[in-house]
């Protein structure tokens, strides 16, 4: 049985490639654009998604957040080079991963909250201007808790990695 397996298995690998170039338009196919509000309990200040880019209820989604440079935190964040503090980069992985758990219906009305942060890497700074392009795969997921990671990145460079461990609270 394995020689036949290993036979198929180059086959698979050409598919492969078509197959995740079709993926994204499979996944945003029958969503209504959403705005992050709209599934979130949080809003402004403390609101760091600008948009939802494409999700999968319970596994995925992909977001953005435009910094514009009026943020209160740049001010101080370095005086003469604002510099995106990186929890809230981690902050903002975890808000999109909340949007793809709270878009599954099992978990509409509940409140996922940080039960750990592991992994978390930064590895360039953000600043006024960047677009923060926000993406996060979940992991296990209960009743009462679960996980993700995710990566926030400016122009396709990874700004910040991280897993994520969270429990479900009612709302």
């Amino acid at each position: 049985m394995a020689p036949s397996i290993r036979r198929v298995a180059p086959s698979i690998r050409r598919v492969a490639p078509s197959i995740r170039r079709v993926a994204p338009s499979i996944r945003r196919y029958g969503h209504p654009p959403m705005r992050p509000d709209e599934v979130l309990p949080h809003r402004p200040p403390f609101l760091f998604v600008d948009e939802i880019v494409e999700w999968v209820p319970g596994v995925s989604a992909r977001g953005r957040w435009r910094l514009r440079g009026d943020e209160a935190f740049f001010g101080g964040h370095f005086p003469g080079r604002p510099t995106l503090p990186g929890v809230l980069m981690v902050e903002a992985i975890a808000q999109m991963g909340a949007i793809a758990l709270l878009l599954d219906e099992r978990y509409r009305g509940k409140l996922p909250l940080f039960g750990g942060i592991d992994k978390a890497r930064f590895r360039r700074q953000v600043g006024p201007g960047d677009c923060l392009d926000l993406e996060v795969r979940l992991g296990r997921l209960s009743a009462r808790a679960g996980t993700g990671t995710g990566t926030a990145s400016v122009d396709g460079a990874v700004a910040c990695e991280a897993s994520l461990l969270f429990v479900i609270a009612d709302a």
